[in-house]
């Protein structure tokens, strides 16, 4: 089950926090991902998951809103759309959702 919740800023706008099992192997098997989402409203947030290839993303509660650390990320990243592996290491940083997404690129190797 998915966990999450959402924070509105003054502005209006709003930042969405979902913990989500990971959509590809290339992040580990059965390891978490958190995905932060900055929208003009909680439906455009998930709506901007869908149409990023999350389709079945939904919000219900607020039982783990973004923290100020969240927030900051996401608002200063120009697509406003980023993802984390939930396990947090203090190392890793915040990717773009096109990293998780990805197709993965098949190795050549030389015969």
């Amino acid at each position: 089950m998915a966990g999450g919740g959402f924070c509105k800023l003054p502005n209006g706008s709003v930042v969405v926090a979902i913990t989500l099992p990971s959509p590809t192997d290339g992040v580990g098997p059965g390891t978490p991902v958190r995905v932060l989402v900055h929208a003009p409203n909680r439906a455009r947030a998930l709506t901007r998951l869908r149409n990023a290839g999350l389709r079945a993303v939904y919000l219900r509660g607020n039982a783990e809103p973004p923290t100020p650390d969240e927030i900051t990320a996401v608002l200063h990243h120009p697509d406003g759309l980023l993802w984390q592996a939930r396990p947090q290491r203090a190392q890793e940083l915040w990717h773009p959702i096109r990293a998780l997404l990805r197709p993965a690129v098949p190795v050549r190797r030389p015969a």
